[in-house]
């Protein structure tokens, strides 16, 4: 039986080991952490959201990010380092804010968010897993004319492109979402999207894991991937081995016939090494949990909602309400800001005065795998530099594979990664028009 390691049990990971022995692969997943879904899995937005398909790069970004520069509060927060790893991602980023480059990347997200919100709910539909669900659909709404103004031609893209995103009036925003009345009059427009869902990632991952073992899916926890083993001697470049310390003893080596990468930004040197250059940065994203108010629960959101003059994500998860968002470039540093922690405290204050208990909050930080073009590196991994699309027939591993950097959307676009990775390794094309790594062009 083909073995198959998949390094990282994130959503990502997880989801991955799962498609893969579905189809009859023996699975090893390699995790440092004592259990799956405790980083970037763990206290995210919570959507499946289609809907939030328009690219970080855009047009609009570059006069936003300088006026953003020095407020520690900011959507978005890049924090000049004397780093050549961030100012090449940058420069890589301004050049997706072209209206063409962002188009297209636009595109690419709607078609794999698609692909992906149907493969959930078939999974959900076929093993009955329960995550705090809610399929209630997803509102934008917008109290900037401004912001409601620049969102109207990527709304009628996504709706050309089949994502079922439609503009509502005020009143009717209101209607479907009563705990916006506090806030009606100050209303600019909306959009909804009814077929968008919420729910749990880190309870979805770990019981997703727990199922992944009933099926014979092996977990080593603790265990950190130090190095991938080429075979030098292999007329097309191969891992022949992985070098891993499991926690308290010496490194040894781990050997399986075809290896994933679903580390999210820790993927970026772990490959390095092997010539392959993954256009990933860490985007530190800030989230706060709070109790929804047992006296006044319809006061709180049911609906999940974005917020996209503040750039939120608002999740009903039981009786609590997750707030995610903002987006931070200062490498890997996990530190809370609590200016930042302050302003998504204050903004949900002003939308939901009575409907939270607002010193209940637990803030969470974690670090978004981003690429510049916000399109995740789906596909065979190849020497040189890798972005979608990309193809280098000579130099192409033909067992090492790519499923990371999927950014502010690792939930959203999990399960038809996960699906199409399996897909590709069987050596099958997914139903999705998407521009995988390292693979021929239809």
């Amino acid at each position: 039986m083909t073995h198959i390691a998949v390094l990282g049990a994130g959503v990502v990971g997880v989801t991955t080991a799962w498609y893969l022995r579905q189809v009859g692969y023996e699975v090893t997943v390699i995790e440092r952490e004592s259990a799956a879904g405790m980083q970037t899995s763990f206290a995210n937005g919570g959507q499946i959201s289609v809907s939030h398909a328009a690219p970080w790069a855009n047009p609009a970004t570059p006069i936003k990010a300088l006026k953003w520069l020095f407020k520690e509060d900011a959507p978005l927060l890049y924090r000049l380092r004397a780093d050549k790893a961030q100012l090449k991602w940058a420069m890589q980023f301004l050049k997706e804010c072209r209206a063409d480059r962002a188009d297209a990347n636009l595109v690419q997200m709607v078609h794999l968010g698609l692909y992906s919100r149907k493969t959930l709910q078939k999974l959900r539909a076929d093993i009955g897993i329960n995550y705090e669900q809610q399929t209630r659909g997803i509102m934008h709404f917008y109290t900037s004319q401004a912001e409601f103004d620049a969102a109207i031609a990527p709304t009628k893209r996504m709706q050309a492109l089949g994502c079922e995103r439609y503009f509502i009036d005020i009143n009717n925003a209101a209607s479907l979402e009563p705990a916006l009345y506090p806030i009606a009059h100050k209303l600019k427009g909306a959009t909804y999207t009814s077929r968008d869902e919420s729910g749990n990632a880190h309870l979805f991952t770990q019981r997703l894991a727990e199922r992944c073992i009933e099926e014979g899916v092996k977990f080593l926890y603790n265990t950190e991937v130090l190095a991938l083993n080429t075979d030098v001697h292999s007329t097309q470049p191969h891992i022949h081995s992985v070098t891993l310390r499991p926690a308290g003893e010496n490194a040894q080596t781990f050997s399986a016939d075809h290896c994933v990468i679903a580390l999210g930004c820790h993927s970026v040197p772990l490959v390095k090494p092997l010539n392959i250059h993954l256009p990933i940065f860490p985007a530190k994203g800030y989230s706060a949990t709070y109790k929804v108010n047992p006296r006044a629960p319809h006061l709180a959101p049911f609906i999940s909602l974005i917020d996209d003059e503040y750039k939120l994500v608002m999740s009903r998860l039981g009786d609590k309400l997750r707030v995610a968002g903002t987006a931070e470039f200062n490498g890997y540093n996990l530190d809370l800001n609590m200016s930042r922690c302050e302003a998504i405290t204050a903004r949900v204050q002003q939308i939901f005065p009575k409907g939270i208990i607002a010193n209940s909050v637990q803030y969470w930080t974690g670090l978004r795998p981003m690429t510049p073009s916000n399109v995740p590196l789906i596909g065979r991994a190849h020497r040189g530099h890798v972005r979608h699309g990309s193809q280098h027939t000579d130099a192409t591993f033909d067992n090492l594979w790519l499923n990371t950097g999927h950014g502010t959307l690792g939930w959203t676009h999990a399960c038809g990664s996960a699906k199409a990775i399996s897909l590709l390794i069987q050596g099958e094309r997914p139903q999705v028009d998407f521009d995988f790594v390292g693979m021929e062009a239809r």
